[in-house]
């Protein structure tokens, strides 16, 4: 298959075209799901972050393409995927992907994950360990049991559970649309992704500002956010880095943005290193950049993956000789 780069960027860079109806759709559980596929040859899956989509991966698609089949999923509730009314855990993304690897890849494959999208790779790795044959990650969602504190929780009175509850849910999700359709405004996008997320403005651009504004200006957009949000702040420390690493049994490649703004406090400057040191089988690649360094920095990312790839014992499992999953 020919990748489908019509467009370059303003440094030269092939890039996937923007294209507001979507790639390619898949229905999983009754739910629309989209992503691209491009290329032949052994399967490379990518998995975004938070709030983004399969198009944070436009510089990075091209470019592995030449060598290998490559799929980039939205995850449910973002990008082109369907935005679900439901209650999010990090268990539905990873049986997503683990379910993409079975219905649509078809194969044994490398899953490289971003931010949420890493934490998602990890999961669907430890779950599938005969399938994954590596993962990268990319400035990875995730804590240490260690890094959390822990409060005893008191149980609910009734006059809290059937009064208080639900007027508190009633303001939290005024103020949590209000505060959704105030962030997701061009302007508002943009002068917070280069002050709060890339530390290189260069490729904060209109094709960029459109991939996150038209998603959230889907209906159901704002319900995913608040429901987001409101799971993280009732549940945020139920699954751990070092359980799910604990689970890991192939190579692992970190793609790391030092100057990610996003995980400079509670501990996070240091998890490259305490996830290197708590899984030797890992390589680790420091680069100059924040928390996108797929989109800031795309060509030293590119170049890391390919050599990375390059050391997996992958060749038995070409497109033409892997044995479906």
């Amino acid at each position: 298959m020919t990748p489908s780069v019509v467009a370059e960027s303003s440094q030269g860079l092939q890039q996937l075209p923007f294209k507001p109806e979507g790639y390619n759709y898949w229905t999983w559980r009754g739910y629309k799901i989209h992503y691209v596929e491009e290329g032949e040859g052994f399967p490379i899956v990518l998995i975004h972050g938070f709030a983004s989509s399969s198009f944070h991966w436009r510089y990075n698609i091209p470019q592995l393409a030449k060598r290998y089949k490559v799929y980039a999923v939205d995850l449910l509730g973002f990008g082109c995927s369907e935005k679900a009314r439901i209650d999010y855990d990090a268990l539905i993304w990873r049986d997503q992907v683990v379910d993409f690897l079975k219905e649509i890849v078809k194969q044994p494959s490398v899953l490289v994950g971003n931010s949420l999208g890493g934490f998602t790779t990890l999961l669907a790795a430890a779950a599938l360990p005969d399938q994954v044959k590596g993962v990268s990650l990319l400035n990875s969602a995730g804590r240490f049991g260690d890094d959390i504190s822990t409060t005893d929780k008191t149980e609910e009175t009734a006059l809290h559970k059937f009064i208080v509850k639900p007027v508190e849910e009633i303001f939290q999700r005024v103020v949590v649309r209000l505060a959704f359709w105030l962030t997701m405004r061009p302007d508002h996008i943009e002068a917070q992704l280069k002050s709060c997320v890339y530390k290189n403005h260069s490729n904060v651009d209109e094709d960029l500002i459109n991939s996150i504004v038209r998603p959230a200006a889907d209906p159901y957009a704002w319900e995913v956010y608040y429901r987001l949000v409101k799971q993280l702040m009732s549940n945020p420390t139920k699954y751990t880095l070092d359980s799910v690493l604990s689970q890991l049994s192939c190579p692992l490649l970190l793609l790391w943005g030092d100057l990610d703004p996003l995980v400079l406090h509670d501990h996070d400057r240091t998890k490259a290193n305490r996830i290197t040191d708590f899984y030797p089988n890992t390589s680790l690649v420091n680069l100059q950049a924040g928390h996108y360094p797929q989109d800031e920095v795309p060509e030293p990312v590119n170049k890391a993956l390919l050599d990375w790839l390059s050391t997996l014992d992958i060749s038995a499992h070409s497109l033409e000789g892997a044995s479906e999953i």
